[in-house]
């Protein structure tokens, strides 16, 4: 008899697992540090690159999250992290997968994943630091299971108890189940967050458009690594990896974390007039142009005063400098001795515009 040939005419899109890593390596870990793992894989068959903040929003998790889910694969010896001078995460290797030395005295045949391919990581314009904390508290999910219906109505008998749970359904906009309130406890008690504390953690997390739980609680536990104890020390940590406060940086000519002082400006700008950045970006376009030096106090004069008249928009603002120009015009023709009322008039400029609004 004649061989045939076998062949097919589709190109089968999979992802090849090890079976070492399914027997050896997944049951002992949590669900975060599997789905980023069979990720990294993903993202190598494809040949794509990816980063820290592409894997967490892959799966609606802290980029703390994806750190320690990379640094518990690398303590295991799964891959290997690359950094630059700066310490900043330019590189994922995937190694060979060996069965732990206690299961190849019963199984000579070891199935390794291959080969050894570097997966790229687009460099981070906000650096994340990685680091493997020494006061991990105890799983969430064991603790929460082992609160009882007694301790859920001793914490709801507590006092200020209805004030606080009416806040946080505020920030939600839901009435929160007794699993929610499981999770607050486990915030409270084995985080050890004060109240103010957790108010900002659920105002932060909201203002970001996240008001799932399970993201709230992650944030709360990166916090807690990082060894946040007030709102203030939150604000500052979070500046850190807003991709906003960066951009503000950048347009007042910085390329630092900011300071304390920075930080309060820029909360200041955001949080209580509530700017977006198209606003923000122009006061500090305005800034640069006028002045080298204390930009930060002059961006924040410019904003103040759009904020006293009423700015909300972008819009609103050429309302302002059209207002401004005609009260300048006006000004100048009356003050214009009678020999020269027929003479050219001086146009405003923005500088002009600024030294006005900045002596109100």
């Amino acid at each position: 008899m004649s061989n045939f040939k076998v062949y097919q005419d589709y190109c089968l899109d999979a992802t090849l697992v090890s079976n070492v890593f399914i027997d050896n390596y997944m049951g002992d870990a949590n669900d975060a540090q599997i789905k980023i793992y069979l990720y990294l894989l993903r993202v190598l068959c494809a040949h794509k690159s990816c980063s820290i903040s592409d894997l967490a929003d892959q799966f609606n998790y802290t980029e703390k999250d994806v750190t320690r889910a990379l640094k518990y694969w690398e303590k295991n010896g799964l891959l290997a992290l690359e950094y630059d001078q700066s310490k900043t995460l330019t590189g994922v290797r995937l190694l060979d997968i060996e069965m732990p030395e206690e299961d190849q005295r019963t199984n000579n045949n070891t199935v390794t994943l291959a080969p050894i391919v570097q997966l790229p990581l687009r460099t981070e314009q906000n650096p994340v630091t990685v680091s493997e904390p020494d006061n991990a508290p105890r799983s969430s999910a064991s603790v929460k299971s082992s609160y009882t219906a007694d301790d859920v109505r001793a914490f709801r008998d507590t006092e200020g108890f209805d004030e606080f749970i009416f806040v946080i359904e505020q920030y939600l906009g839901k009435t929160l189940s007794p699993s929610d309130i499981k999770t607050l406890m486990y915030i409270e008690d084995e985080l050890g967050f004060s109240t103010d504390l957790i108010y900002y953690l659920f105002e932060y997390c909201v203002t970001k458009g996240k008001k799932d739980l399970r993201y709230i609680e992650k944030v709360a536990l990166g916090w807690f690594e990082e060894g946040i104890k007030t709102p203030k020390e939150a604000s500052l940590s979070t500046h850190k990896y807003d991709k906003e406060v960066y951009e503000i940086m950048k347009l007042l000519g910085k390329n630092s974390n900011p300071t304390k002082t920075e930080s309060e400006f820029i909360d200041r700008w955001r949080g209580e007039y509530g700017y977006g950045m198209d606003v923000i970006a122009e006061a500090c376009k305005r800034t640069v142009m006028a002045t080298d030096n204390h930009r930060f106090s002059y961006a924040d004069r410019i904003l103040s005063s759009w904020h006293d008249s009423g700015v909300h928009h972008k819009a609103d603002i050429d309302s302002i400098d059209e207002t401004f120009a005609k009260r300048k015009a006006a000004s100048a023709k009356s003050n214009v001795p009678q020999y020269k009322k027929f003479s050219h008039g001086e146009s405003s400029s923005n500088s002009d515009l600024e030294k006005e609004l900045l002596s109100n």
